[in-house]
């Protein structure tokens, strides 16, 4: 097949990291290309590539450039993976006679309105969620046939061996990932780590928050309110997280919503325990107390509680560690992944392809 991905994203994130991977994988027996928007993100992909502007949903001149691709390229399947992207290479998909197979990441409860019925039913031949709870909140919310959602895991593909740990301040470290947003919950971190250590009086921890946002300053003000200014490390964008997780001893994940998040798994195989709020799929694969501990969005007594416990029981802390690696691994390998997405896009390809043979065969009425 020929395949082409588009990708609007201004920042790199865990869509971006998914998308990669994808692409890498199918690659080796297909042919992929990728349509982007910032270069930050367009430059780490190795397959041929295309930047485009992706301005809006009705940005004629991307439109027009990604028809062009699509014939020039004999492209038989268009993957777009941002909500921007959905409209531009629908329409694109529908003038050019070839599939649409949209990515969503993330549990989104959808108002049944004209809009998303053209953009889900209508523009869309297949979508592609990476949990089971994103799919049953869209057949919840929309009108949309149930073989039509393909639930297709992450794939990772990340060794520990391959990076050095970053220098370990402290003898307790947590790390978290994340655009610097409200969603991410990362107000809701710092007030647990202020309440853990300041009640069992903890001075030998630390806070290390990667990524970038409007959110910055803010946060940075909250940590200096709570007095744990200088426990809390934000290191802005990483194009390389990885040895600040192989550091530490926690991974902790405190959003409002996800999918199942790309950071967690990474989080997992590179050896650290899981602090998470039940964020979209995430209880599909892990078990409270066996694979990591959860926290309800927003109650910091129970976040401090569970960097207490894994803060005095290294032990389990290791063990609950080695599970949730153990279960990544299996569950999530590239292989698993390049399968099932090959498996679904040769579907629908094999359908369009069936409906034009079909067509051919007809005799017109005499």
């Amino acid at each position: 097949m020929n395949i082409l991905f588009t990708c609007s994203a201004k920042r790199w994130g865990g869509n971006e990291a998914w998308v990669l991977n994808a692409a890498d994988a199918l690659k080796e027996h297909h042919n992929v290309l990728v349509a982007y928007r910032n270069e930050s993100v367009g430059s780490r992909f190795k397959t041929m590539k295309y930047r485009l502007p992706f301005m809006s949903e009705g940005d004629l001149f991307t439109l027009v450039r990604l028809v062009t691709i699509i014939k020039k390229y004999n492209i038989d399947v268009i993957i777009p993976t941002k909500r921007k992207d959905y409209v531009l290479a629908g329409i694109a998909s529908r003038i050019s006679g070839i599939k649409n197979v949209l990515i969503l990441g993330i549990v989104r409860d959808l108002r049944r309105n004209t809009i998303n019925s053209l953009i889900y039913n209508h523009l869309a031949d297949g979508i592609m969620v990476n949990a089971r709870a994103i799919k049953d909140t869209l057949l919840q919310s929309l009108n949309i046939d149930y073989d039509k959602i393909a639930v297709v895991p992450n794939g990772l593909s990340l060794n520990a061996a391959s990076f050095s740990p970053a220098e370990r301040k402290t003898g307790f470290g947590i790390t978290s990932i994340g655009e610097l947003s409200e969603r991410k919950g990362f107000d809701f971190l710092i007030r647990g780590f202020a309440l853990f250590t300041e009640k069992y009086g903890i001075t030998d921890a630390s806070l290390t928050i990667i990524g970038e946002g409007g959110q910055l300053g803010t946060l940075k003000t909250l940590a200096a309110s709570l007095g744990i200014g200088d426990m809390v490390m934000f290191t802005g964008f990483l194009t390389n997280p990885y040895p600040y997780l192989l550091s530490g001893s926690v991974f902790a994940l405190a959003s409002k919503n996800e999918g199942i998040p790309y950071v967690t798994l990474e989080g997992a195989l590179l050896d650290n325990a899981i602090i998470t709020t039940k964020a979209g799929g995430i209880e599909e694969i892990f078990n409270h107390g066996e694979h990591c501990l959860f926290v309800r969005y927003n109650d910091v007594d129970t976040l401090a509680e569970c960097l207490l416990f894994l803060y005095k029981n290294p032990v389990e802390r290791e063990k609950m560690a080695e599970a949730a690696r153990l279960v990544v691994k299996q569950k999530f390998s590239i292989e698993k992944m390049t399968a099932d997405m090959t498996s679904f896009l040769s579907r629908l390809n094999s359908s369009n392809s069936l409906k034009t043979e079909n067509q051919s065969d007809e005799q017109p009425c005499r």
